[in-house]
């Protein structure tokens, strides 16, 4: 796809309701925590318990079932009960997508930075 075309795309305009508006806000707060992210970047495509979260990410149990609860309340992961332990994994794979984008833009103005930075000449 060319650039001019990739961009057509880009620009093309959807209507939108405020309900719809609305459920895109949200699905960018429940990602506005960096908790949460550390939470779905940990679980990837794995099963994982509450112990098993809260060793990978060093956080506390009470911290992470507050985040699980939200992101469950959301639809973003899913639960399976088996005994006393509840097990979790992410259950909606465009949230990867999404935080690939954001990634790789960001990896974008990094290397724009520092090239701008490389390029300047120390003062004498």
């Amino acid at each position: 796809m060319k650039s001019s075309e990739k961009k057509a795309k880009a620009k093309k305009k959807v209507e939108m309701s405020d309900e719809v508006l609305e459920m895109i806000a949200d699905r960018f707060r429940l990602l506005s925590d960096p908790m949460r992210l550390r939470i779905l970047h940990t679980l990837g495509d794995e099963e994982m318990s509450v112990t098993e979260l809260v060793k990978a990410t060093g956080a506390g149990q009470a911290n992470i079932s507050k985040h699980l609860s939200v992101l469950l309340n959301a639809g973003v992961v899913s639960r399976r009960k088996e005994g006393l332990n509840s097990f979790y994994r992410v259950s909606d794979e465009t949230i990867f997508e999404l935080c690939d984008a954001v990634c790789s833009h960001l990896v974008k103005q990094l290397e724009m930075r520092r090239s701008v930075l490389e390029k300047l000449k120390p003062l004498k």
